[in-house]
């Protein structure tokens, strides 16, 4: 199944790279009704445009004053090694579960090529899934998969064992490296409701990239973790002294 690129997205591209390539962090974005008016679409589709913006990291509101450029447009560091969210909880005891809410394939929007390394309009698997933990909801993740390499990748293969396992048993692709970087935020409406949280609370952003050997991009994953049950620990080794 294939989706043409909403609207709402097709703005979201275009306000990402104004964002990215010509302001600055804390610089004010025009009002709802002017963007309104400079796409000459509704604000209900600007509100959507906005919101996704804001789940990327890229803006923040101010109750009564507007909408601003975050500073997390600017490259992160990386911060974390390479997991398996089914390994990670059975190590700490943990009985872990996930629930595939959808999986399609679609298009890819200019936002997603450039975060697979594609063309836009290539088509790629959409993987939604919540990850629970001893019965608690603990993050919610949008994967992107290329469908080149991962023909024959199923929701029904998916439900069977964890997708790195997939990767590895079914497609003979083993992992190299995975690159995350991840910000505070706030829980939106959408992603409350499936983390049993309310909106506003704190939430983790997580944006990982996975290579294969040949270091090739396989996954891009968006999760959002549960500030209250999620951790991250990172080790830090001091540079040898010459």
């Amino acid at each position: 199944m294939t989706k043409e690129q909403p609207l709402y997205l097709q703005i979201v591209d275009v306000l990402e790279v104004k964002i990215r390539n010509t302001m600055s962090a804390n610089d004010k974005l025009l009002s709802e009704r002017e963007l309104s008016d400079l796409f000459g679409v509704s604000r209900i589709t600007i509100r959507l445009a906005l919101k996704e913006l804001e789940l990327r990291g890229l803006i923040y509101k101010q109750q009564g004053k507007g909408t601003y450029v975050s500073g997390i447009k600017e490259p992160a560091t990386d911060l974390s090694s390479a997991y398996s969210f089914t390994e990670e909880m059975t190590k700490q005891g943990r009985k872990p579960q996930t629930v595939i809410l959808s999986f399609e394939k679609i298009k890819t929007t200019a936002y997603l090529s450039g975060m697979l390394d594609l063309d836009v309009d290539t088509d790629v698997f959409e993987l939604e899934r919540l990850r629970i933990a001893d019965g608690k909801p603990l993050m919610f993740e949008r994967t992107y998969i290329p469908e080149r390499g991962f023909e024959g990748l199923t929701s029904d293969l998916l439900e069977k064992k964890p997708l790195y396992d997939v990767f590895a048993e079914d497609f003979q692709e083993a992992i190299r490296l995975a690159d995350e970087e991840f910000y505070a935020s706030i829980a939106l409406d959408y992603e409350a409701r499936l983390l049993g949280i309310k909106k506003g609370d704190p939430v983790l952003h997580i944006m990982r990239k996975t290579y294969n050997e040949k270091n090739r991009l396989i996954e891009f994953t968006f999760s959002i973790a549960r500030a209250d049950q999620f951790r991250y620990r990172i080790q830090h080794h001091p540079s040898k002294k010459i």
